[in-house]
């Protein structure tokens, strides 16, 4: 099996790569038509295995725009729902696609396995361990707005999910960023993942910690970022979570710690639940920005996978 082509893990990326993604992702974001039609004539797959709104559109409008066309496969389309193995439908659909782009709660494995042995490059869009093109569209955005993160800190507020893994990631490699990660006790950020985010931060003049109260939480903030509690496809198993998670409500209290910080949430929102109407509409907000950007961000990626 060759290595594997496309975008899986933030962790397979140079810094390089990261920069220029986040940077065409902006130039996108400014002007859509800034590009060559690199998908002419490439045909996109498109696996969305649970309900999605921004990546599905994000990723079918970026398709279309860079020239190319897409098919989508809903939840139980494939054979995969039947029985046959994601390693024997990856090697039929590398015959058959140019690329695969699939959002899943499952393993980042199966994706390695729709590769079709390395022949079929595959972006993922979101599995259960990481959400990459979200962490670089999340990573634009602070850049468009900031331009640049040389000693700026943000606070990720809510769960160590697969959105949180992948902001890690992204802003570990920025130098002189700092990044404080406060979740709930038993639900931080995976120990293997903070582990190597702070170390890639320390070589950087940064930092990547985490804590388990908002009180804990010192120094200037920027931005304030969180994501919805009850994730797509997830599910908690203490039956009384929310209670641990309601200290980390977003509110104007919070963000009123730090007057000058903006306000990031990758969404879809629960307003009341993790963040304030108050803050999710208010003038701090670059949410809606935030999602803009995840439609350049899908072409931004597009073009990488299918020009590299």
């Amino acid at each position: 099996m060759t290595t594997p082509r496309g975008l899986y893990t933030l962790a397979d990326l140079d810094d390089d790569s990261i920069r220029h993604i986040v940077r065409r992702t902006i130039e996108l974001h400014t002007d859509r038509d800034a590009h060559t039609r690199p998908l002419t004539g490439l045909v996109t797959g498109l696996l969305f295995t649970k309900t999605s709104t921004r990546t599905r559109t994000a990723f079918t409008a970026g398709t279309i725009r860079l020239g190319g066309t897409s098919i989508s496969f809903g939840p139980t389309d494939l054979q995969t729902n039947t029985g046959e193995s994601a390693a024997d439908t990856g090697r039929m659909l590398a015959g058959m696609l140019d690329l695969l782009v699939v959002r899943t709660t499952g393993p980042m494995r199966e994706l390695r396995e729709l590769s079709g042995g390395g022949e079929l490059p595959v972006v993922n869009a979101m599995s259960a361990e990481e959400h990459p093109t979200q962490g670089l569209a999340d990573l634009a955005t602070l850049i468009h707005h900031f331009g640049g993160l040389d000693g700026l800190g943000v606070l990720y507020v809510g769960e160590g999910n697969n959105t949180a893994v992948a902001l890690a990631r992204v802003l570990s490699r920025q130098p002189g960023c700092h990044a404080v990660f406060a979740s709930p006790p038993g639900y931080e950020l995976p120990a293997a993942v903070l582990a190597e985010t702070a170390a890639t931060a320390a070589r950087r003049g940064g930092s990547v910690i985490q804590v388990h109260a908002l009180s804990e939480v010192t120094g200037d903030i920027h931005a304030v970022y969180t994501s919805r509690w009850q994730t797509t496809g997830s599910t908690k198993p203490d039956a009384s979570w929310r209670d641990a998670f309601r200290p980390f409500h977003v509110d104007a209290a919070l963000m009123g710690r730090w007057p000058d910080a903006v306000f990031l949430h990758d969404l879809p929102a629960h307003r009341g639940e993790e963040v304030s109407g108050e803050v999710l509409d208010g003038k701090s907000s670059l949410a809606w920005t935030q999602a803009r950007l995840k439609a350049a961000g899908a072409m931004a990626v597009l073009e990488w996978v299918s020009t590299s």
